[in-house]
């Protein structure tokens, strides 16, 4: 009785108490300051800059613009340069009274007065010039996801826009993940590999790009205005006669931009979705999901209503997909459901969700289940995309290395791990993953970080740990092949480097990644994005016995099979 009289006076008093908290919630100060959140990536806190409008009411939900810098650039300097804010600009240093140009560094160090926009705005670090995939994209998401949990934000209204590197990003982050913007803004875009094919996905994305006609960039612009018209996007095009790659100091003149963002909500139900991916990591568009792809091959689902409850779909490289339709405006739950795919009629009941697999070249109204061994989001490859998770480097000592050997192999760990080497001109790229002996790493490293590991079995515990699940093994000893590989385990991926590592100088001088924004990443890490799921090689990365990627169950083909076994140095596993 006493236990039960103690238990309900402290119900009591969290009760009483409980409205104080809500009183007491946290507040901001108004205008530009710094944020952090904390990045899974790497156990960091990453900082990004944010402007809160003066009359901010925490009742509200606000619209949300968040800005892409460039390289050699941070989110302080962005935050400047979306309100349309350059550096002070000097005349002369000789004649009295005159400064020189304020630096960027300069810059940096404090923020001007900036014209006030019922916007919340936010600008990533983004870990400094990295491009905007794989580590700095997920650091945008986990800042707006932080910026969630402090502000009520309209996710009807959150737009993007970045300028040269930013500008890129801004393209590939809004194209892959279309239904999570209202509109974009790309200024002088210096977009990735491949971003360009994703043209057909902003159908239903308001678009403002904006580009000097002297800009290097200048025909990567045009390309993409043509693709962006001829695939009917709402398209706004700006082009400033006689600039070259500074057109954002007119774009983002008077805070023009936050004028033009006004103008669009987004539309979650559009009456037509097209939808082109390369990987189950965007598999995602309004109401259509693409449920099983080849990753690496282009997968493409186009579909509209052409009537109250009735739908056509095409496709292209797809082999599932489905509709999600409750809340659309063209659907009616009580009325039947007549879908058209690649010319072939179903009459369904009115499920909220239709979903349709291609079996033996027909397609048929059932929902695709991948099998405990295939491709699928998280587990898809390519190697690259180990590193765009939490993971660790690991280096092994199994076999008792000389004080030498070991050196040479924590050394071999670190340089794979130095993501953050200064590359002159382009500035630092703040990535700070872990460098461990196999010995020490930990159960809850194996349950939570993907695992980068150098050795072979024979002189590295992890290895051989999963060696009876790894499809393959470079003999041990050999030191003229390099052998890399990506492989699901225990729902993590694995990377195996045996023999020389995968940032070994091609005899072309050149990395073997795809260059462009990457130029800012030095080989160990820029080299990663021209490799697919794996690689053999004869001393030079460009001197390829045999690449590419597994199939979807994570086999290797025929014509891969007989290229590893004929060359002598690779032991393939019984489940290959």
């Amino acid at each position: 009785m006493i236990r039960q009289n103690l238990l309900n006076s402290l119900l009591c008093s969290i009760i009483l108490i409980a409205p104080a908290f809500t009183v007491m919630a946290q507040t901001y100060k108004p205008g530009p300051q710094d944020l952090v959140f904390f990045s899974g990536v790497d156990e960091t806190n990453q900082p990004y800059s944010i402007y809160i409008p003066g009359n901010y009411d925490h009742e509200r939900a606000y619209p949300l613009v968040v800005f892409l810098h460039g390289a050699m650039s941070n989110n302080r300097l962005g935050l400047r340069r979306v309100f349309g804010q350059g550096n002070i600009q000097g005349v002369d240093f000789i004649t009295p009274g005159n400064v020189p140009a304020e630096t960027d560094l300069e810059a940096t160090r404090y923020f001007p007065e900036l014209h006030p926009v019922d916007y919340i705005v936010a600008a990533p670090l983004a870990r400094g010039t990295a491009g905007y995939q794989g580590i700095p994209e997920q650091d945008v998401y986990d800042m707006i996801d932080d910026i969630k949990s402090r502000f009520r934000i309209d996710e009807d209204r959150v737009y993007l826009t970045g300028l040269s590197m930013g500008g890129g990003g801004t393209m590939w982050l809004g194209l892959t993940r279309p239904d999570i913007w209202a509109a974009i803004a790309p200024v002088c875009p210096a977009t990735p590999a491949g971003a360009l094919e994703l043209a057909p996905n902003a159908l239903n994305l308001p678009v403002h790009l904006f580009v000097g006609d002297q800009d290097f960039i200048y025909q990567n612009s045009l390309d993409w205005k043509r693709d962006l018209e001829n695939n009917g996007v709402n398209l706004q095009y700006v082009e400033y006669p006689g600039i070259g790659h500074n057109s954002w100091e007119m774009a983002y003149e008077d805070a023009y931009i936050f004028d033009w963002f006004g103008q669009f909500k987004r539309d979650l139900f559009p009456e037509r979705v097209v939808f082109t991916t390369r990987q189950y990591k965007y598999n995602k568009a309004y109401w259509v999901t693409v449920d099983r792809l080849t990753p690496g091959t282009m997968s493409k689902v186009e579909a509209a209503f052409t009537a109250p409850n009735a739908i056509d779909v095409t496709t292209s490289g797809t082999g599932a997909f489905s509709v999600h339709l409750e809340g659309h405006p063209q659907f009616d739950p009580g009325s039947r459901l007549t879908v058209t795919v690649d010319g072939r009629t179903f009459r369904l009941p009115t499920p909220g969700v239709a979903s349709f697999t291609l079996e033996d070249d027909r397609w048929v109204n059932r929902r695709y289940t991948p099998g405990l061994t295939s491709k699928r989001k998280g587990a898809e490859g390519p190697v690259i995309e180990a590193m765009a998770g939490n993971h660790i480097y690991v280096y092994g000592t199994a076999d008792d290395p000389t004080q030498d050997e070991l050196a040479a192999r924590r050394e071999q760990a670190a340089n794979a791990a130095n993501w953050s080497v200064e590359r002159g001109a382009w500035g630092r790229v703040m990535i700070f993953p872990r460098v461990l002996a196999d010995r020490d790493v930990r159960q809850s490293d194996l349950e939570y970080s993907n695992l980068v590991l150098f050795g072979t079995r024979e002189t590295n515990t992890l290895i051989d740990k999963y060696a009876g699940r790894l499809p393959m093994h470079l003999d041990p000893g050999d030191d003229e092949h390099g052998l890399v590989y990506i492989f699901p385990v225990n729902g993590r991926y694995v990377v195996v480097n045996s023999g020389l590592p995968w940032w070994t100088p091609t005899a072309s001088g050149r990395p073997i990644g795809p260059g462009g924004g990457l130029a800012a990443l030095p080989p160990q890490n820029a080299n990663l994005f021209g490799i697919e799921d794996f690689l053999l090689f004869h001393k030079t990365p460009d001197n390829i016995i045999s690449k590419g990627r597994f199939d979807h169950e994570w086999q290797l083909a025929p014509l891969n099979i007989e290229k590893l076994s004929n060359s002598g140095v690779i032991n393939l596993n019984s489940n290959q």
